[in-house]
């Protein structure tokens, strides 16, 4: 039973985290901002090989940051 919740969320971030890179590719940003906010997705990737829940906490909070941004109301410094 506790395999299916695992593999569950491992699902949830595959998916969280496509959808989290297609929203960076489409930001009208400069190329530089781009770039660090792939390595921070990158680097959430790599964490969830190794300790997954804390890596769908963390692009939690990376998206949160993200939808702030989109709004207006987040700023470069807090992505």
């Amino acid at each position: 039973m506790e395999h299916d919740g695992q593999l569950q969320l491992y699902m949830a971030v595959a998916n969280q985290l496509k959808e989290a890179h297609a929203r960076v590719r489409a930001l009208q940003v400069p190329e530089g901002v781009r770039m660090a906010l792939t390595r921070k997705l990158l680097a959430i990737t790599a964490a969830a090989k190794h300790d997954l829940a804390g890596a769908a906490g963390r692009l939690e909070r990376f998206s949160a940051d993200l939808d702030d941004f989109e709004e207006g109301s987040g700023t470069e410094e807090e992505l």
